[in-house]
């Protein structure tokens, strides 16, 4: 791992909002949204890879083109590969359309061949990513139903197809690269403040002996535990493991009134966390104290933090994810596009 802590955005959204007529503004003058992120001390962005999605977005060619505008604003590059033509989490991890048919060998081989020739791409471009994810979320397996591992799936040998998985892309990545490049692989789960979760994953992982660098946890405190959960979490992790840790997602709302007549998903005054408003402040001094836990992690293994989709504001009414943006209240910009003050924590 290079010796930066990750002050990191998601901004998988950014090409479709800015393609869609969306655009952002600092004290009301309209800017690159990247050069905005930049200023206000973001050091890294996060883009996320479907295989083949029914829109023309975070796709290969798009993400292509988006690699090209992080690299030349001088950022660190985390590139999420998802495994699916469409979301993969907890909750859901569909197989890319064009493997369905494949047998388990030839799944195996296809993971490590798209893995190699978009990595391949994106070194001839020049725009090598400087840390990869294997899978996004994939605390139930990914590539379901070969690699699926909950439930009637929690068996021995599912969870060594998930491991050969895995595996492929290590090994597809690497076959892309000199003897001389080294790029730090992310496991990411979405297990922030659960340590039994985290252990029992990622023990799974050693006993299987997955080569990894990077342990990623998404931490959303409404869904994954208490503050308290999750910093005993990342310091129980570390101890363990002797591994970095990254933060791969969190947000917290500057807002509880929608901009529209859509739900939002955070939309319970309860879910709010005592001390830590829903305003500008109240998510900056929810990200200060984010930051400090993650600093705090015993031998510096505490590598750093994403925000999920600061810039994914309501710009359009029908997104290419099939829904409403029912995210835009945990947004680091207004519902016009304004930058919010919140967002010159990560300048501290």
């Amino acid at each position: 791992m290079s010796n930066i802590f990750l002050k990191g955005a998601d901004i998988s959204f950014v090409d479709e909002i800015e393609t869609e007529g969306g655009a952002f503004y600092e004290n009301g003058q309209k800017k690159d949204v990247l050069d905005i992120l930049r200023d206000s001390g973001i050091n890294s962005a996060r883009l996320r890879l479907w295989n083949e999605p029914t829109f023309d977005y975070c796709n290969p060619k798009k993400t292509m083109m988006m690699a090209k505008r992080i690299k030349q604003k001088g950022l660190h590059f985390l590139l999420d590969f998802h495994y699916s033509d469409y979301w993969a989490d907890p909750g859901k991890q569909f197989m890319p359309k064009a493997w369905e048919k494949l047998s388990f060998p030839e799944l195996v081989q296809a993971v490590k061949g798209f893995t190699r020739d978009i990595i391949s791409d994106l070194k001839k471009q020049g725009t090598l990513p400087d840390m990869v994810q294997i899978g996004n979320e994939i605390t139930n397996g990914m590539l379901w139903d070969a690699g699926r591992v909950d439930g009637q799936w929690n068996t021995e040998e599912q969870w060594r197809k998930l491991g050969d998985l895995i595996q492929a892309g290590i090994a597809g990545l690497r076959e892309a690269l000199e003897a001389d490049e080294k790029i730090p692989v992310m496991i990411h789960l979405d297990r922030g403040g659960d340590n039994e979760g985290s252990r029992y994953f990622f023990d799974r992982m050693a006993k299987l002996g997955v080569d990894f660098d990077i342990i990623g946890l998404s931490y959303y405190p409404w869904w994954h535990g208490t503050l308290e959960q999750f910093k005993e979490n990342l310091n129980d992790l570390e101890a363990r493991y002797k591994k970095d840790i990254v933060i791969a997602e969190v947000a917290y709302p500057w807002t509880m009134t929608p901009p529209d007549d859509q739900p939002l998903i955070f939309n319970t005054e309860e879910w709010l966390q005592p001390g830590y408003p829903a305003s500008a402040e109240g998510q900056a001094a929810w990200l200060r104290t984010l930051m400090e836990v993650i600093r705090n992690v015993p031998n510096e293994r505490g590598a750093g933090l994403y925000y999920w989709e600061p810039c994914w504001i309501p710009s359009k009414r029908t997104w290419s994810v099939g829904h409403e943006n029912n995210w835009s209240n945990l947004t680091m910009f207004d519902y016009s596009g304004e930058k919010l003050s919140s967002l010159d924590v990560f300048k501290e």
